[in-house]
């Protein structure tokens, strides 16, 4: 034991990890690196990583992918669409890398989450009208995103 007590965030950095924790929920299914996530803070690469592992208990990256396998776990109750196109929509660029990830952090591969959802009656709105809709976007545009369930609780009859 080192006989120190651990670092605490100064509550004038607070702030500024907050406007890159909001720009990961808003932009997850873009491409972000630590170095852009550290420019949206006004920090550089290696304290921004400290502070907001500090803050926020996980490190940028893995809040990042935490939120991805979230939006993920979303679309695959609600909506019909394939493995891939959620891995894509989510901002995951490998199908591998995503169905790993899901399995480590859900417990079950994303194929029998999606099966277990659908086995329970639950909504399922076409994935071409989340598509129109801009509730999950094609890869390569950025247009706002909505929840898929909030969209799905609006119009699908009960």
């Amino acid at each position: 034991m080192s006989g120190r007590a651990p670092a605490r965030t100064p509550s004038t950095l607070l702030p500024h990890l907050r406007r890159a924790r909001d720009h990961i929920d808003r932009h997850f299914a873009e491409p972000l690196d630590v170095d852009a996530l550290a420019a949206v803070a006004g920090l550089s690469p290696s304290h921004f990583v400290r502070r907001f592992g500090e803050a926020f208990g996980e490190t940028p990256i893995r809040y990042l992918t935490r939120r991805r396998i979230e939006r993920a776990q979303d679309l695959l109750r609600v909506a019909n669409l394939t493995v891939t196109e959620v891995c894509t929509a989510v901002g995951f660029a490998s199908l591998g890398s995503f169905s790993s990830r899901f399995s480590e952090l859900v417990g079950q591969s994303p194929t029998a989450y999606r099966d277990h959802w659908a086995a329970r009656g639950g909504p399922h709105v076409p994935g071409c009208y989340l598509f129109m809709r801009g509730v999950v976007d094609l890869p390569g545009t950025a247009q706002p995103r909505r929840s898929a369930s909030d969209h799905a609780a609006r119009t699908v009859e009960p």
